[in-house]
């Protein structure tokens, strides 16, 4: 890939390690951290901060946004404010709105993530709609495909979504519900509802020590 010659006003930590394209813009008031590739015409508006070791391809990083190390960004936008990062992935079509949170170790495909909304830790969301302020809890994750088609998936505004959560689509949960950890959601969640779909825990006191004792007895 040939180097761009990047512009005053924009801080390079190492040039050595940092690669731009020609048809990229990155503008005066933006960092980028070393081991940072910029490919085709990718965009890093000013006081954003890209990096380390991060590749964006084709992708809009907003003002003051911030993505963090190890990323792969593909055909993605980016808004004010927002963070992905670390170990994110974004696929192409995928949009993180103002000041959204995407952490370690999450992909999101086709996805739009509302302003303030987060998604944290260890998520695939696939063909989603995130509103605004939704929070979207530790291995969730969209089933999107059935074999043979994609289906979508709408979370509502201020919607709580549990941790080791499955949502079968085609979904959505309404505005304001909150999901249960560990639930497998397949029918649609109304407005400011509860919904928990797992088995009852069955606990058994002393189970544990008597069969210790069975077994050294043997």
């Amino acid at each position: 890939m040939k180097r761009k010659a990047i512009g005053p006003g924009v801080h390079v930590e190492d040039a050595a390690t940092t690669i731009v394209s020609p048809e990229a813009t990155i503008e005066p008031g933006a960092t980028l951290r070393p081991f940072v590739i910029v490919e085709g015409r990718s965009v890093v508006r000013a006081g954003a901060v890209v990096g380390p070791f991060v590749r964006l391809v084709d992708t809009e990083v907003g003002p003051h946004a911030r993505i963090l190390d190890h990323c792969l960004l593909l055909e993605a936008v980016v808004e004010e404010g927002a963070q992905v990062g670390p170990f994110t992935h974004l696929r192409p079509e995928s949009r993180i709105g103002a000041g959204a949170k995407v952490g370690n170790f999450v992909e999101l495909k086709n996805t739009r993530l509302g302003a303030g909304a987060k998604a944290s830790h260890l998520s695939y969301l696939g063909d989603a709609e995130i509103g605004p302020r939704a929070n979207i809890g530790a291995g969730t994750i969209t089933c999107n495909y059935d074999g043979a088609a994609k289906h979508k998936t709408v979370v509502g505004a201020g919607a709580f979504v549990g941790s080791d959560v499955t949502l079968v689509a085609p979904v959505t949960v309404g505005e304001g519900a909150y999901i249960a950890a560990g639930s497998t959601i397949t029918a649609d969640v109304p407005a400011d509802a509860l919904a928990l779909a797992r088995t009852r825990q069955v606990t058994k006191p002393g189970w544990a020590k008597a069969r210790r004792a069975k077994l050294g007895a043997r």
